[in-house]
């Protein structure tokens, strides 16, 4: 299985979008599965249910941080670097799918109560899967893993 699947996967195996996604790249930034799940655990559904930035997003952005960032704090080139890659990573994320805004991708806010209605019927989350294998497809064009 490949990482876009491995993605699309987890996501459909009930971790959020920002799990998945990050999960599926865990091992390329040398983090393990499980602390790629915790730490991904509370950017689903736009950050902590709150319809912000889609989770698949964030997922793929700490992706980037982990693949391409720096843990030195005099080191501005690579820092100026990975804000240009997240920066085009979020520019395709937003032409691929219209937004980058978990609310406006749902077409209902989960922060509201009719939002939180809308999310428990069945098929409330039924483009959320494409989400996360765009995010996944983009990190492995950026990244070519």
């Amino acid at each position: 299985m490949n990482r876009v699947e491995k993605a699309t996967h987890l996501f459909k195996n009930n971790f959020n979008c920002a799990q998945a996604v990050l999960a599926a790249f865990a091992d390329a930034g040398h983090l393990d599965e499980a602390g790629a799940l915790k730490l991904g655990s509370g950017f689903g559904g736009g950050i902590g249910c709150g319809g912000d930035v889609c989770g698949a997003l964030t997922g793929a952005v700490m992706v980037m941080g982990l693949c391409c960032g720096t843990a030195d704090p005099l080191d501005k080139t690579t820092k100026l670097e990975v804000y240009r890659k997240v920066r085009r990573l979020t520019e395709e994320y937003k032409l691929r799918t219209g937004s980058t805004i978990c609310r406006e991708l749902l077409g209902f806010d989960m922060s509201t109560p009719e939002g939180q209605q809308l999310a428990k019927q069945p098929d409330a989350f039924h483009d959320c899967p494409q989400f996360v294998r765009i995010a996944a497809e983009i990190l492995e064009e950026m990244l070519s893993l």
